[in-house]
């Protein structure tokens, strides 16, 4: 029986970027009303995780269609160039296995120097969205590495439908709000409630639509 390639995508949207880092005093020393007449900017994310049942093995890397999935996330993003603390590369398969895990890849319209990529906090993560870069972070898994991408924008329609075209039997998507994973235990539910997702789990079928 060939094994089961399970995706799943969780999205996170209107964070506020004000748990990420406050906004400077210069922000609003010069208006004091700015604090409650400006919106509140706010930022999403979408993990990637992979997971395969059968051999109990977790991180996006270890699944069979490791290369066709970060080739979709790659083009969902209409990146030219990622940019890391170990050089700048044309594909994103490529910038995630030059860095290390839970290191960042840039997306920006500007070549930044390597220690400004590599050093990471919330306040460097707020600049970046503010300026409308996109992040991603090669995040430690078990197994290997999942992908997630921080955004000013909201990305989750780039990627619905081109890993819709891509289900298989043995390869399953699941479209997870966030909000809704409280726990590890949660995060893999597909270890022990797979036939019964959890609300807040829902599986992309060839019939869904957004």
């Amino acid at each position: 029986m060939p094994n089961t390639d399970i995706l799943k995508l969780i999205f996170h949207h209107d964070q506020r970027m004000e748990q990420l880092a406050p906004a400077t005093a210069s922000e609003t020393e010069n208006d004091p009303l700015a604090m409650f007449t400006q919106p509140d900017p706010t930022y999403s994310t979408l993990y990637f995780s992979g997971s395969v049942i059968e051999e109990q093995q977790f991180g996006i890397n270890n699944l069979s269609r490791f290369d066709p999935i970060i080739q979709t996330i790659q083009a969902g993003l209409g990146a030219q160039t990622f940019q890391t603390a170990n050089g700048s590369f044309s594909e994103l398969k490529q910038a995630l296995l030059a860095i290390e895990n839970n290191e960042m890849i840039l997306l920006a319209d500007e070549t930044l120097p390597a220690e400004s990529i590599h050093s990471f906090s919330g306040k460097v993560l707020r600049d970046i969205l503010e300026k409308g870069w996109i992040a991603i972070y090669k995040r430690e898994a078990p197994n290997g590495f999942d992908v997630q991408i921080f955004s000013r924008d909201n990305l989750y329609t780039r990627f619905f439908y081109p890993l819709q075209k891509m289900l298989e039997p043995e390869f399953r998507v699941f479209s997870i709000n966030g909000k809704r994973v409280s726990s590890e235990r949660h995060f893999y539910f597909e270890t022990w409630t797979l036939h019964k997702p959890p609300h807040g789990f829902e599986e992309i079928l060839p019939e869904s639509v957004l």
